[in-house]
């Protein structure tokens, strides 16, 4: 992605859409140097709809089938309407194939409640106070076929505190969730961040390990 280009965003969600909105508020202000074509939804009754065409955006609804294969199939379809440059899962609570996972390699991104790779999957806030753990945050990621486990660009990290609970926890990573991603996909749209040979790379360089923004 080059400067004179700008990149066309596609953001799939399936609930409230927060970071969704934060990165279209991002774009909006140009500290995301990119535009949203569409923001999908995998069910009619997601509250980001709303959110997002209050913000001006083209919606459209994927409802999630039975049969994963047609799901896959008619969001292909609907993604080739828009031809997006990247995609942001924003809150999309779909496994998507190793196969459709493969057309978007690269330029597929994900936002995850936790410091990968450390607890993976979902209750991520939970199972952070149920060990105890002294420290919390999030990652911005590719999305490869294997669940969580694509290259992390991206980690906020702040302490847990005595007396948190799941859902202040849960808060206050999503705070830091709404500055870290339109950072790393700002990173992506102006090419200083790239997938080559099956990792992330930025500025020249291949990351051996993510940046970390302290929120402490």
């Amino acid at each position: 992605m080059t400067a004179a280009t700008e990149l066309e965003l596609a953001i799939l969600i399936s609930g409230r859409g927060s970071n969704m909105t934060a990165l279209t508020r991002a774009c909006q202000a140009g500290t995301l140097r990119a535009r949203v074509a569409v923001v999908i939804a995998d069910r009619e009754g997601a509250g980001g709809l709303a959110a997002a065409r209050e913000l001006g955006l083209a919606t459209e609804t994927v409802p999630h089938a039975r049969d994963a294969t047609a799901f896959e199939d008619a969001l292909q379809t609907m993604l080739e309407r828009y031809r997006p440059g990247a995609l942001a899962l924003a809150g999309f609570m779909r496994v998507l194939s190793a196969s459709f996972v493969a057309r978007y390699l690269g330029r597929l991104f994900n936002i995850h409640p936790s410091l990968l790779p450390n607890y993976r999957g979902l209750h991520t806030h939970r199972r952070v106070l149920e060990a105890h753990d002294s420290e919390h945050g999030a990652s911005v990621h590719f999305v490869t076929p294997e669940l969580d486990a694509g290259p992390v660009v991206l980690q906020s990290r702040l302490p847990v505190r005595p007396g948190d609970n799941e859902a202040s926890l849960a808060a206050r990573v999503l705070a830091t969730e709404h500055v870290i991603y339109p950072r790393a996909l700002d990173w992506f749209a102006s090419g200083r961040l790239l997938w080559r040979d099956g990792a992330a790379w930025l500025d020249g360089r291949a990351l051996e390990s993510p940046i970390v923004e302290d929120f402490a």
